[in-house]
């Protein structure tokens, strides 16, 4: 294929109003999600998509200068530049121009990790096939294309809160639910045991990543003791006990027995594989918006194959993000879950009862034409070339860029 054009662009979806969440010793703010679209287009017209910039969960951006704005500028600049008129024979090929571009590591990884689905997405519509079965040709598999689903929501409420919107999921079908604690020891321990109580058959994960944003306010000595109980209570796995790069904390919180899960801070795919070889995680949480694309994912699930360590696939975000996964679990050997964002107005979810969304992203439905096909939380894998969804560039009127953080963290002690 030769690459015609390549463009970044940045969009914003406002939280309206702005969301105030208290945890515990601070106030989470929620302003907006950002979003990159990039877009390659072929010499011959066919275009492929995807999305990309920084782990909401890693929150690279600000904390080093950058962000999903500055980011797009540089999709639309150096990418650009490297390669619009590059033939491309292989999507490695790809890898190794962009690997010759100045940029900082992270950035390239990023841009790398978009520009690899997009290809994939080209290549699918060139060959009238969807990314799933090229895929599956790649990894030697029969693929699955009807993929179960856990509900990612639930953000610092109060206990019986988590519970109701953990009934709620479960009543929509999702195999899992996950939530994200942090309101304070005795309320983190409090959650687990009302969930428990609550669900049925739905598994609950806990998604930690506060807990070493509060600026040691629990001290190592509570998380452990809070990651023993909600093993002892059957969680199915803790999410980010530690700072991503603390192997050693994760090492001993993995010697209590406790189900670890990881992977979607890492800064690359290498770093995937690298977390799975402490033996600390039972889950290694890999995303192909951010390392490397379905390329650099498959050396984390190949690692996997064969190991008590399970590739579930991180993606948090856009319906094209969900479903850029979606074709990676479908093929992928021993992959079978894939991570399902609840966003508040979400038409596939259907309840008798409150809205179980987080918080307003209405991009994330709308950055698609349609929708995709989810009934009784599990997901069918669309059949069309390449992705299979279709996106109209007018979401980029229809969604200007807001510079400025999407969420900030502000701490009591600061006053």
């Amino acid at each position: 294929m030769e690459i015609a054009e390549v463009r970044g662009y940045a969009l914003s979806s406002p939280i309206d109003p702005p969301q105030s969440r208290s945890f515990f010793g601070g106030t989470r703010r929620l302003r907006k999600r950002d979003v990159v679209l990039v877009v390659v287009e072929t010499k011959d017209g066919t275009r492929g998509v995807s999305t990309a910039g920084a782990s909401s969960s890693a929150m690279r951006e600000y904390f080093e200068g950058d962000s999903q704005g500055t980011f797009a500028d540089i999709v639309s600049g150096k990418i650009a530049d490297a390669l619009e008129g590059a033939t491309i024979d292989r999507i490695t090929d790809a890898h190794d121009v962009l690997g010759e571009v100045n940029l900082p590591e992270h950035l390239r990884t990023e841009a790398i990790s978009a520009v690899d689905v997009a290809l994939y997405d080209v290549r699918g519509k060139e060959l009238g096939e969807p990314i799933y079965r090229l895929l599956s040709e790649e990894y030697d598999s029969d693929p699955t294309t009807e993929i179960p689903l856990y509900a990612s929501a639930g953000m610092y409420m109060e206990p019986e809160g988590y519970a109701a919107q953990a009934a709620t999921l479960e009543e929509c079908g999702f195999m899992g639910y996950k939530y994200r604690p942090g309101i304070g020891p005795e309320g983190d321990r409090e959650t687990v045991d009302r969930l428990v109580e609550t669900v049925d058959e739905m598994e609950i994960m806990l998604d930690v990543h506060t807990w070493w944003k509060l600026r040691d306010a629990y001290g190592a000595e509570t998380v452990r003791e809070l990651v023993e109980h909600a093993t002892e209570r059957g969680a199915y796995w803790i999410e980010e006990p530690v700072e991503p790069d603390d192997y050693a904390g994760y090492v001993a919180l993995a010697e209590s027995g406790a189900p670890l899960a990881g992977g979607e801070s890492e800064g690359s795919a290498a770093g995937l594989v690298e977390l799975g070889r402490t033996g600390a995680v039972q889950f290694l949480q890999g995303d192909v918006r951010h390392h490397e694309g379905y390329t650099g994912c498959r050396k984390a699930v190949e690692f996997c194959r064969g190991r008590d360590v399970e590739f579930v696939p991180h993606n948090f975000g856009t319906w094209l993000g969900l479903i850029a996964n979606a074709h990676l679990v479908a093929a992928a050997p021993e992959v079978r879950l894939l991570e399902y964002p609840v966003f508040e107005d979400d038409q596939l979810l259907q309840s008798s009862v409150d809205d179980p969304g987080m918080y307003q992203f209405d991009l994330a439905f709308d950055i698609i034409d349609g929708e995709p096909s989810v009934a009784d939380g599990v997901l069918a894998v669309p059949e069309k070339p390449g992705l299979g969804v279709d996106v109209d560039l007018d979401i980029v009127e229809s969604y200007p860029f807001v510079d400025g953080p999407w969420t900030e963290f502000h701490y009591d002690e600061d006053g």
